[in-house]
């Protein structure tokens, strides 16, 4: 079997998810695509990658994700670090040869994302692909089997939310997500709606138009925790997408980390002429589905929303074998990297694709732009 050695950038949640993913695919994977070998950490300090490497058992670590991709005995690297230097990790990792798995979103803006798209093109040898993982959740890979048989019909409508409560708190200190200068032009847009943007894409079609409406609502954080000095949030809070897709289907879409009183909620609804669907992220293993085809008889008949379970029965991509069991939210990760995993074994371009996170950007462009204008905006194309 097969040995791939990770080298990971950037060590903070995700790092951690990502490096939990990995090791978990032998639990549910058997045999698994390849052998996986956590062998390199690069963080933004030296203390950071001292503890990776003593908590994760990584070979080694450095401050500098370059040193990581020029290294020899890598063959992956793992994009985590913030959004800011996505663009010069995926060119300098594509630069020597390394596959690459990218986080959301893919860079601050459409001139990067066209780059990156374009770099990504040019080196068909490497296999890339972005992390995306609510694609992979067991609900969502049933609704994606749904639509494609038909079963929603013309689809009319949708109504798509991602909603955090994590940034409420006024005293809750800046941190680079905040930091427009590291996260990008879009707060809540790039951190959250970058994820439901390629959702909707993934189920239902590409966009053709969008108008935003976004607000900041808590203009000022602290520094630092328990600082009484204050430094301006130059990025949205909550950010609402009406939008128009290219098959004549219309919707909302709104990104807010300011939704008191949610978790990490994903609330996907979509209404067609024949059925419709209705999804929450945190029932993962569960999809809604109504049959507007069935007999509605005089008391209803049997028509009316119903829950699937779709735990360890959602449909298998092709030559992807299904896991042994699923345990919810965590699994959209280990799946999506097993098929990343699964995708550098046999050599094949990796779905998502970088295309799919730079046209998740064009989307999220066209909202900035439609934010300074006031209007609808056309999406670009990449």
């Amino acid at each position: 079997m097969r040995t791939l050695r990770v080298g990971m950038a950037g060590h903070g949640f995700m790092g951690k998810m990502h490096g939990h993913a990995y090791r978990s695919l032998g639990f549910y994977y058997e045999p698994p695509p390849a052998r996986v070998e956590l062998t390199g950490v690069a963080t933004h300090t030296e203390a950071s990658w001292r503890r990776a490497v003593e908590d994760w058992g990584y070979a080694f670590g450095t401050t500098d994700f370059r040193e990581l991709c020029a290294r020899d005995g890598i063959d992956i690297i793992d994009c985590c670090t913030p959004n800011n230097s996505h663009r010069d990790v995926l060119l300098a990792a594509l630069e020597h040869g390394k596959h690459v798995y990218m986080d959301k979103p893919l860079c601050l803006s459409l001139e990067e994302a066209r780059e990156m798209a374009a770099c990504a093109a040019a080196h068909p040898e490497c296999v890339t692909q972005m992390v995306f993982n609510n694609r992979f959740l067991p609900a969502i890979l049933r609704a994606k089997e749904l639509i494609e048989a038909g079963a929603l019909g013309r689809i009319f409508s949708a109504r798509v939310c991602y909603l955090h409560a994590g940034y409420v708190n006024p005293k809750r200190p800046v941190s680079w997500r905040v930091d427009k200068a590291v996260s990008g032009p879009g707060g809540a847009l790039f951190d959250l709606g970058a994820h439901v943007i390629d959702l909707t894409r993934y189920l239902l079609g590409d966009f053709a138009r969008v108008h935003e409406l976004a607000e900041t609502f808590i203009k000022e954080r602290p520094a630092a925790e328990g600082s009484t000095a204050m430094r301006p949030v130059e990025v949205d809070d909550v950010s609402m997408l009406m939008f128009r897709l290219e098959n004549g289907a219309i919707g909302t879409l709104e990104s807010s980390r300011l939704a008191t009183g949610v978790q990490d909620e994903i609330r996907f609804e979509a209404h067609g002429s024949d059925g419709a669907i209705r999804f929450n992220l945190m029932q993962p293993n569960y999809l809604e589905y109504y049959d507007a085809t069935l007999p509605e008889g005089p008391y209803g008949g049997d028509r009316g929303f119903k829950l699937i379970e779709c735990v360890a029965r959602y449909p298998k991509p092709a030559k992807l074998p299904g896991p042994k069991n699923t345990l919810g939210w965590e699994r959209g990760h280990i799946h999506a990297i097993y098929n990343f995993v699964q995708h550098v074994v046999d050599g094949t371009p990796g779905s998502p694709s970088i295309l799919d996170g730079a046209k998740a950007q064009a989307v999220m462009e066209a909202a900035l732009r439609s934010r300074e204008s006031g209007g609808w905006v056309d999406v670009p194309e990449i």
